[in-house]
Parts: C-alpha cells; sequence; structure tokens
C-alpha cells in the first residue's frame, strides 16, 4: 500500500512538472509576442514613449530683420535685359557666383548684406510667372529664411535707386542679375568690372571677420 502511494505520489508530481512546464512555455511565447504584458505585470506601467525627434530651423538671432510675410517674386521684361525677376517694389534680383546652390547657402552676410539685402521671407513665397518648382528658401545664419531660385540665393542692391534698375550687374565680376530659370542674366554685360558701393554709413566699419562677405567689388 505504502508503495502503492509512493507510486501515486511520483506520477502526480511528474504530471505537475509537466503542466508547470507548459505554462511556462505559455508564458514565454505570450512574453516575446507582447513583453509590454510582462513588463505592466511585473514591473508596473510603463512610462510614455518619447515623441520622435523632428528637425526645425535655427532661433532668429537677436537683431536679425523682421519679416511680415511671404516674399513675392515676379517675372518681368526689361529694355536691354529682357527677362529678370522682381520683388514686389519692382527690385531686380541678382545672386553671387560665391554663393552655393547644392547645398543652397548664401555666403554673403555682414557688410555684404547690408550693400545686398537677401530676399527673405515667411512662408512660402509667392509667385508671379517664375516656375514654382524652382523656388524654395534656405535658412541664414541669422535664423531667416532666404528665397532660392534653382537653389541659388536671391539678393536686391542698394545701388539700385529705382524700380527695375540693375546698376548690380557684373559688380565684382561675381553679382548676375538672376534669370526666372534660376542661371546668370548675361543678356547686357558691362565691358568694366564695376564696383559695390559703399555701405550704409553705421556699416561702413570693417567686420571683425575680414573674411567674411565673401568676394566682390570693395571686399562684398
Amino acid at each position: 500500500m505504502n508503495r502503492g502511494n509512493r507510486t501515486v505520489r511520483a506520477m502526480l508530481a511528474v504530471g505537475g512538472m509537466a503542466v508547470a512546464l507548459a505554462v511556462a512555455g505559455c508564458a514565454g511565447n505570450a512574453g516575446a509576442q507582447s513583453p509590454r504584458s510582462n513588463n505592466v505585470a511585473n514591473d508596473g506601467p510603463l512610462p510614455a514613449e518619447a515623441p520622435t525627434p523632428t528637425a526645425a530651423a535655427p532661433a532668429q538671432a537677436p537683431g536679425a530683420p523682421v519679416v511680415n510675410g511671404p516674399a513675392s517674386l515676379i517675372k518681368k521684361t526689361i529694355p536691354k535685359m529682357g527677362s529678370v525677376v522682381t520683388d514686389k517694389d519692382g527690385h531686380v534680383l541678382y545672386r553671387f557666383d560665391k554663393d552655393t546652390k547644392q547645398p543652397a547657402k548664401s555666403n554673403c552676410e555682414g557688410t555684404c548684406a547690408k550693400v545686398w539685402p537677401p530676399v527673405l521671407t515667411l512662408g512660402i513665397p509667392v509667385v508671379d510667372g517664375v516656375d514654382p518648382t524652382l523656388v524654395d528658401s534656405v535658412v541664414r545664419a541669422d535664423g531667416t529664411m532666404q528665397v532660392t531660385i534653382s537653389g541659388w540665393p536671391v539678393y536686391t542692391y542698394i545701388g539700385d535707386k529705382k524700380p527695375l534698375a540693375w546698376t548690380g550687374q557684373g559688380v565684382g565680376g561675381t553679382w548676375w542679375v538672376i534669370a526666372p530659370d534660376g542661371k546668370k542674366n548675361l543678356t547686357c554685360v558691362p565691358t568694366a568690372t564695376p564696383k559695390a558701393v559703399p555701405p550704409p554709413a553705421d556699416t561702413a566699419a570693417p567686420t571683425a571677420n575680414p573674411t567674411e562677405g565673401g568676394g566682390g567689388g570693395n571686399g562684398y
């Protein structure tokens, strides 16, 4: 009788082990499929997942120009030069040979940008006659957004004293009226290389960085 009891107890023990192993196997599979259920059960609630970071334009530097809305790009045809691009006030736009288009980058900063003000935008530029697929913007060093045409940053010129003037053509051998397709408008090229006009009086002093603003007439 005792021997029989021992046999029964041994059989029950083996059966219990088999059940325990089977349960452990299911738990393991469930954990592989849904590890969160184990964490919640054993370690408490999971912390909320951090959102995926997204790229953002840098904050504007103190003293950066205030931009109140989208820029305007208008295709116009003018005597001698043919097709040009102007802003909403009729200022002819230029591109700078020392900039780059791939990637788009302006190399006109400091005093240079006082003589050649970058065309800035807040939002998507408004176009009239210019292919919108060629228009974009690039972040400047001060955090503002400068309009580009076919990758080239665009500028106005303080030497142009009236709408549709293009006295900046060929300045320093590096500044050119930009065509609506982003190429240089070389319809009319000066026979001599002109120099840029002096910067405004409050910016006439040399900058701390002698290389700032790239090249061109008068150093910009």
